[in-house]
C-alpha cells in the first residue's frame, strides 16, 4: 500500500490549506486513516484520525480549526486546515491502517510527508 500526500506549502498566518492523501496498491480495506505532524526537534504527534465509518478524533490543537474527511471510494483522506498559526508549521504525514487482499491482518502505512509552513 502506498500513500501519497499533496497540498502542503507556504501560507500566511490565518490562512488555509487542504491536504490530500491518496492510497493505492493491493488494498482490500482501509480501516482508520489519519494525519500526524512533526516539527523540527519534536516528536511526531497526532493531528486527526477518521474511522472507516466516519468517526473522527482530533488533537486539542486542531479542534475547531481543522477538519478531517475521507472518500472511501477513492481511498483518499483530506485535512482542511483553517486559521493556521505559525506553530502549525511541520511536516504532515498521512497514515493508514489497511488490509491487503489475501491477508487476514492489517498493517500501518505512512506517506512520505508534506511540508506546511505558516509564516508572514
Amino acid at each position: 500500500v502506498q500513500l501519497v500526500e499533496s497540498g502542503g506549502g507556504l501560507v500566511q498566518p490565518g490562512g488555509s490549506l487542504r491536504l490530500s492523501c491518496a492510497a493505492s496498491g493491493n488494498i482490500f480495506r482501509i480501516w482508520t486513516m489519519g494525519w500526524y505532524r512533526q516539527a523540527p526537534g519534536q516528536q511526531r504527534e497526532l493531528v486527526a484520525v477518521i474511522s472507516s465509518d466516519g468517526n473522527t478524533n482530533y488533537a486539542d490543537s486542531a479542534k475547531g480549526r481543522f477538519t478531517i474527511s475521507r472518500d472511501n471510494a477513492k481511498n483518499t483522506v483530506y485535512l482542511q486546515m483553517n486559521s493556521l498559526k505559525p506553530e502549525d508549521t511541520a511536516v504532515y504525514y498521512c497514515n493508514a491502517d489497511a488490509t491487503e487482499y489475501g491477508d487476514s491482518w492489517s498493517e500501518d502505512y505512512w506517506g512520505q510527508g508534506t511540508q506546511v509552513t505558516v509564516s508572514s
